[in-house]
């Protein structure tokens, strides 16, 4: 399975094909700078981005945070306005102070006083109420998209700190890259043909492409979450762990529906399976290996308890919602170098994990390197942190990062 941490950085792209999208889809034919505001309201919520330069715990713990939540959407839809109010201002001084500089070349008696006053009200096809209505519902975009993967978001904090995904859709969906882009592609190649045939150049091109591919990326949702649906009625057919199952979660690869992988929990140990939907009655539809699919659950050292009550730890588990913590000794963090410590103490390297991120188990990577998904620690004696991170980056204390 792919690392989604891999691909976090991709998924601005969906939202701003997204956004591209919703202006095209008629928000456009109702006020001048529809599709501006809507691709802007579609990324505005990744702001929360700025807080990896406070470092990676930090960044971990405000990502999809109050910038994703219904809370933040009226208020954002807001701020995007004012921004386009401020570069529509901007448009007109320019403009104006182009005009003045041809009328004073054509009358150089002109002067200034004699100008009509620069008019600050709605200029002609700017009509705010529709920009605010079009943010809103861009802002809205962002939301329902993060939902559909499996990193999930909290829409309802500060009231509600629980996380909600829909674990239907990879992280990045080339399938929802190509319909949103053949929205935005197909009216510029039929224009092009257009003015070749010397036909009439239509004012408002793309309205039903970007409305097809809308509709699209739903019923691709849709597809995907009947597939998993699917996948669960398979399993709850199937004993693939020879225990009792505490809980289950099915995780979406890219581009093809019909394939998932299944982490099952149980008292003693996690495992996993690979589940093939589109035969549901073929033998090999769920496949899993217990030497390689099983993992029995770590113990609990002081060491790990340790780590669990640092920032790390607690943002972690608040986080991760198939979260394995492990005590996995002295292994230094590539690029962060361990404790410098006298003869007589010890030190260990305390490993977060999630399940929903990995190719493999915990422990089948060794030498890979870390996921920039995963975190860890360094603690000192069974008690002391000494230094804590993710993936290849420390958290440096507040001011050094």
């Amino acid at each position: 399975m792919l690392e989604a941490g891999h691909f976090e950085f991709m998924d601005p792209v969906t939202h701003f094909l997204t956004g591209a999208c919703i202006g095209r889809a008629g928000f456009n034919r109702k006020s001048a700078y529809a599709t501006l505001a809507a691709v802007l309201a579609a990324e505005a919520a990744d702001m929360d981005v700025f807080w990896g330069l406070a470092g990676p715990v930090e960044e971990l713990k405000h990502h999809r945070g109050i910038t994703h939540t219904f809370v933040a959407v009226p208020v954002i839809a807001a701020a995007i306005v004012g921004v386009v109010w401020l570069i529509d201002r901007w448009r007109k001084r320019r403009k104006r102070g182009a005009a003045d500089a041809a009328k004073a070349d054509a009358d150089p008696s002109a002067s200034a006083a004699s100008r009509p006053p620069l008019r600050m009200t709605d200029g002609a096809g700017v009509h705010w109420s529709w920009l605010y209505l079009t943010s809103l519902v861009a802002a809205l975009s962002h939301l329902a998209l993060d939902w559909t993967n499996n990193y999930g978001l909290r829409p309802f904090f500060p009231f509600n700190p629980t996380w909600y995904m829909g674990s239907i859709v990879f992280i990045a969906e080339p399938l929802i890259w190509g319909l949103l882009l053949l929205a935005l592609i197909m009216p510029w190649f039929f224009g092009l043909a257009d003015q070749e045939m010397g036909a009439r150049r239509q004012r408002f091109p793309g309205r039903g492409w970007a409305i097809f591919a809308l509709g699209g990326m739903v019923a691709l949702w849709g597809w995907r979450w009947f597939e998993h649906q699917q996948a669960l009625t398979m399993l709850s057919k199937t004993q693939v762990a020879r225990d009792p199952i505490i809980r289950i979660a099915l995780e979406p690869y890219p581009v093809n529906p019909y394939h998932w992988r299944a982490i099952l929990e149980t008292r003693d140990y996690y495992q996993t399976a690979e589940i093939d939907t589109f035969n549901p009655d073929s033998p090999v539809a769920i496949t899993s290996n217990p030497e390689q699919d099983v993992m029995y659950k770590p113990a609990d050292t002081p060491a790990v308890e340790a780590a669990k009550q640092t920032l790390l730890g607690r943002v972690y588990l608040d986080w991760g919602r198939w979260a394995v913590v492990r005590d996995v000794g002295p292994d230094p963090i590539t690029g962060v170098p361990p404790p410098n410590l006298p003869f007589n103490r010890k030190w260990t390297t305390v490993e977060f994990s999630d399940l929903r991120f990995s190719s493999r188990l915990p422990g089948a990577d060794r030498g890979r390197g870390r996921s920039p998904l995963s975190g860890w620690v360094y603690i000192v004696d069974g008690h002391d942190e000494a230094a804590e991170g993710m993936g290849s980056r420390e958290q440096k204390p507040t001011g050094e990062e």
